[in-house]
């Protein structure tokens, strides 16, 4: 059953403005430089702590705006893609992650803080100026973490894709859910493999197009479609359910 963004809902994705934000940088001004230092990051702490097995990397585009759309399932998803990703990646993440020394961290390298409270137009517009720079957003459409299968997407993807007209890579991340030799159950387990397959860009609309409701969720109901097929895919490739 789809779901439309509303006040209260769990995840990093953003609701619909009934408005669109221009294009200054908002609160974050996420930094591409620090972006760039955010996926050595990734790197050293993922190939450090598992064993990733990237599938597809060439399908992202080498340079230009590109939105990176991920199944959410477990915790280490958002730090797994920016260390596997061939391009530093500005994820949307819940402001609650922002806590203590990890706010300043995170925003220090790229990152977006978005209320999922409310519509955070300074989110809209910090996420909407890293496409129009030709840098690489990071969302998890499902909003909050659960079966990480695409089948409830929040419109948020769609008001991007179709307001810039960034192409769209799915992703899936599978085996972050692998339950077998945890040392700490809210990990994987140390060293274990995780799978990361980049699928076939493709547009959501055409740049400028139509953002009525229900401009917005027909483009929400075609990249549903897409995602998951690109997650079935993923799932005969790599022999995983999860």
């Amino acid at each position: 059953m789809r779901r439309h963004p509303g006040r209260g809902e769990a995840g990093g994705s953003v609701s619909t403005p009934s408005h669109p934000a221009g294009g200054a940088p908002g609160k974050g001004d996420p930094s591409a430089r620090g972006a760039a230092v955010g996926r050595r990051i990734g790197i050293g702490l993922m190939y450090g702590l598992w064993k990733p097995r990237v599938l597809g990397a060439w399908r992202v585009p080498a340079a230009g705006p590109v939105i990176l759309a991920v199944n959410h399932s477990h915790n280490i998803d958002g730090p797994m893609l920016m260390g596997t990703a061939p391009r530093p990646v500005h994820f949307l993440i819940k402001k609650e992650a922002f806590i203590g020394p990890l706010d300043p961290f995170l925003l220090s390298i790229g990152q977006l803080k978005v209320d999922r409270t409310t519509t955070d137009r300074a989110a809209v517009t910090d996420a909407l100026g890293v496409l129009r720079r030709g840098g690489v957003l990071g969302i998890f459409p499902e909003g909050s973490r659960g079966e990480g299968d695409f089948a409830s997407l929040r419109s948020g993807l769609a008001y991007f894709a179709v307001r810039t007209g960034a192409p769209i890579v799915p992703v899936a991340v599978l085996g972050s859910t692998e339950r077998r030799g945890r040392l700490i159950p809210a990990l994987p387990p140390l060293r274990g493999r995780v799978d990361v397959v980049f699928g076939d860009a493709f547009a959501a609309g055409e740049p400028g197009g139509r953002r009525t409701r229900q401009a917005m969720d027909d483009a929400t109901l075609r990249i549903q479609k897409r995602l998951t097929a690109h997650l079935d895919d993923a799932r005969r490739l790599t022999g995983r359910r999860a």
